[in-house]
């Protein structure tokens, strides 16, 4: 059964077709992040503009690459949130259109819930039930999965996403947008156990917090290390670079190791030995070895997808929605945002 994926929860305008859950036939994607690039963050009104630009080319691309026509689409899956307002009505009224003319069932996706359900592409279903860890610029949470129609909220951060946090420490130091990419770089060549940051206690122990470890690299930064811009950054400055790269990787390794006590912690309270990670963040090397050699340690088994499915994009949407229309869900044409 060949499904149709849309996914525009935020700056990416995604189509993809896969074939019964799992068998990725096409995914394409295409992002606008360069023209949010100047403003630190993503511009809701340059990302929905740009979806609507493209949005008929990308799904046509994705037809044209799976070498099947809407015909033999048996159902269209979209994500209806959270994200943007603007950018998820442009994805669901792109599938309510195809439904409507064509007469093809579609159905609402949650965003969140199709990262979770991205490991399980192009390979076997996971083994139920497991724990899930979504770790994105947007979003760090936890959730114990039953099933994929049976998810339930551990915990999740109470200020700054974990991705945020790495944008905002990013900025600080003037380096670039997306921060994660770039201080994944620069902490590789830093000591880790220079610098003593720490993450906030939260009430709950699987709620997380990256909004004080954030201030201490402020506070850090203004106190030790003079940033007057980014062309300061170059490798004549050797002791400049060098308190960078620790900054870097002290404050990546604090904030990894808060993920991985809290997924383990889950597991343990859930008492089962899977655990699913998902988002954006887990395509940073750093932390796939540091969860990789933590859940040896403990006898987990760990599961991550591959790194082009860390991303948004729409085969996880696909995946998802094939799951879950196998057991009887659908859509209507009242379906709209849900933007939490």
């Amino acid at each position: 059964m060949f499904v149709l994926g849309i996914e525009t929860s935020c700056d990416e305008t995604a189509a993809a077709v896969v074939k019964d859950g799992r068998e990725i036939f096409s995914n394409i994607v295409s992002s606008s992040l360069r023209f949010h690039k100047k403003y630190w963050g993503i511009v809701p009104e340059i990302a929905f503009r740009k979806q609507l630009e493209t949005i008929t080319q990308v799904v046509d691309c994705a037809l044209k690459e799976a070498s099947v026509s809407l015909e033999d689409i048996k159902l269209v899956a979209v994500t209806d949130g959270p994200g943007l307002l603007g950018s998820l009505l442009v994805g669901i009224s792109f599938a309510k259109a195809i439904s409507l003319a064509r007469g093809i069932p579609f159905l609402g996706v949650n965003h969140l819930y199709s990262h979770i359900y991205a490991s399980c592409l192009n390979r076997n279903i996971l083994g139920l039930p497991f724990v899930a860890l979504i770790v994105s610029g947007g979003h760090t949470s936890l959730y114990y999965v039953k099933d994929f129609f049976e998810i339930a909220l551990l915990g999740s951060t109470q200020d700054d996403a974990c991705g945020e946090a790495f944008d905002k420490v990013a900025k600080i130091l003037k380096l670039d947008y997306p921060g994660g990419p770039i201080i994944e770089k620069l902490a590789r060549n830093g000591n880790s156990k220079r610098i003593r940051f720490g993450c906030s206690n939260t009430k709950n122990p699987l709620d997380f917090s990256f909004s004080g470890v954030k201030t201490a690299v402020l506070y850090y930064v203004q106190k030790n290390l003079k940033v007057s811009s980014a062309a300061q950054y170059s490798m004549q400055n050797r002791q400049y670079n060098k308190l960078v790269w620790d900054i870097c990787a002290s404050f990546q390794e604090v904030v990894l190791n808060t993920l991985i006590d809290k997924s383990l912690l889950a597991c343990k309270i859930k008492k089962t030995k899977n655990l699913v990670i998902g988002g954006g963040v887990a395509a940073n090397k750093r932390l796939r070895e540091k969860f990789t050699q933590k859940a040896k340690e403990r006898n987990l088994n760990i599961f991550f997808p591959a790194k082009e499915y860390c991303m948004d994009n729409a085969a996880m949407v696909a995946g998802l929605g094939y799951r879950l229309f196998k057991k009887g869900w659908r859509s209507n044409l009242k379906l709209s945002a849900v933007l939490e």
